[in-house]
């Protein structure tokens, strides 16, 4: 199956709003076996709605839309799909009756264009919406399959996961099932990678394997049909097996783990604690384990020591050192690693200092980072960056390459990894 996906709404062409929806339908559709050859987008205008529509059935099996399903005049894309359909719009009484219970339960009194929200196409099956009002629907007319979803990402995400997704698998492969395994890799480039499995993506039947690279990470995702989930699994497994071999060294995690998640992850299954204090990141990288459920269990606190005199008052850095070394070194980053460590009475100290750029920081190019990790007594190891990026990117990699770098670090001395 060929998909094309149209988003609708002069918002995103204005440039106001940014098109996640196509980037999270495309993830999805890739876990189907689904190529999506086109993104387009429309603003709210009728007409060009459905030339645009008619460019993409020229091209695809499955049509989805996003956006304009709402109660106000713009939204117009279930009423231009019913024309040049030639099919009804109806009630959906389900749709008609949340839509009635969420302006009682509120004391609110409900407009007509409200209703409008429970237009659906005639036939089609509707897909519930718990996140808001408007409905989606799936409809098969002449071979071909639209899907309509509404625009707000906290509405389409949960309703294409569990509600369309579902259908499509039963379009895709009636009796069977489609699995996919996501293997995610750090300190390795997407060239390097592809290059290194190249032998298997040119092979690649059943299962399919792809290639995806986002913010200095890369993936493979493994998909796998089969008549069961046993035998589709057992494909997967013999695929990551064989890829494994061949770049496993690089593998931190497998479907939504991160180097943040698998970090905490591994410092809580080993009881370690852990501190930091940043310069560059300024507060990123506890950020980033804050993000994890119980990190309450290993991360103790830090720093943001983002000037000299802080450094100096904060963890008593002797400014001598960085007068000699400079704030973007290796004796800078050991020290503020050991610093905190003893601060913070933690098992391990992290210390990062850098220039993130626009402009060199200490006479250092921008993207230069030096990331100190004390683990107990030892002596503290850095490594040093050379980073090509814009400020915050810089910033984010470093915090990644910071947790990559503790969880190989804990490896060599003999701590679990799962």
């Amino acid at each position: 199956m060929n998909a094309e996906i149209i988003a609708v709404g002069s918002e995103l062409l204005l440039g106001q709003i940014t098109n996640t929806n196509a980037k999270f339908i495309s993830s999805q559709l890739s876990e189907l076996g689904i190529n999506v050859f086109y993104h387009t987008v429309v603003g709210d205008n009728s007409n060009r709605l459905v030339e645009a529509i008619k460019v993409a059935e020229s091209r695809a099996d499955c049509i989805i839309f996003s956006g304009g399903l709402g109660p106000t005049k713009d939204d117009l894309t279930k009423e231009a799909i019913a024309r040049h359909l030639g099919v009804d719009l109806v009630f959906d009484e389900v749709a008609l009756t949340s839509i009635e219970h969420f302006f009682a339960k509120r004391g609110r009194a409900m407009t007509d264009n409200n209703r409008k929200q429970a237009l659906v196409l005639a036939s089609s099956d509707v897909l519930a919406n718990h996140h808001g009002m408007a409905p989606g629907m799936i409809l098969t007319k002449d071979g071909r399959t639209y899907i309509l979803l509404p625009g707000p990402p906290k509405e389409l995400e949960p309703m294409f996961q569990f509600e369309a997704k579902p259908k499509l698998v039963s379009l895709l492969n009636a009796g069977g099932v489609i699995s996919s395994h996501v293997m995610r890799f750090y300190g390795i480039g997407e060239a390097e990678l592809e290059d290194r499995v190249q032998d298997i993506l040119d092979a690649q039947t059943n299962p399919t394997v792809a290639p995806l690279a986002s913010d200095g990470e890369v993936t493979l995702r493994v998909t796998a049909k089969a008549e069961t989930e046993g035998e589709a699994q057992q494909l997967i497994a013999e695929k990551v097996a064989e890829i494994q071999a061949i770049v496993g060294d690089y593998q931190y995690g497998t479907d939504d783990d991160s180097l943040a998640s698998k970090t905490v992850e591994m410092l809580l299954d080993n009881e370690l604690t852990i501190s930091a204090a940043e310069s560059l990141t300024a507060g990123l990288f506890q950020s980033e384990l804050a993000e994890i459920p119980g990190v309450g269990g290993t991360l103790i606190g830090g720093v943001v020591t983002y000037t000299e005199d802080t450094k100096v008052k904060q963890l008593g850095i002797s400014k001598e050192l960085l007068d000699t070394h400079g704030i973007v070194s290796s004796e800078c980053a050991s020290a503020m690693a050991s610093a905190v460590r003893a601060k913070f009475n933690t098992n391990i100290g992290i210390g990062l200092t850098g220039a993130a750029g626009p402009t060199a920081h200490d006479h250092q190019p921008v993207g230069t980072v030096w990331i100190g990790i004390a683990i107990d007594d030892e002596e503290p190891i850095t490594y040093l960056l050379h980073l090509s990026g814009m400020r915050n990117t810089n910033r984010l990699r470093a915090v990644k390459f910071t947790c990559h770098y503790l969880m190989q670090l804990l490896v060599e001395r003999g701590f679990s990894k799962r």
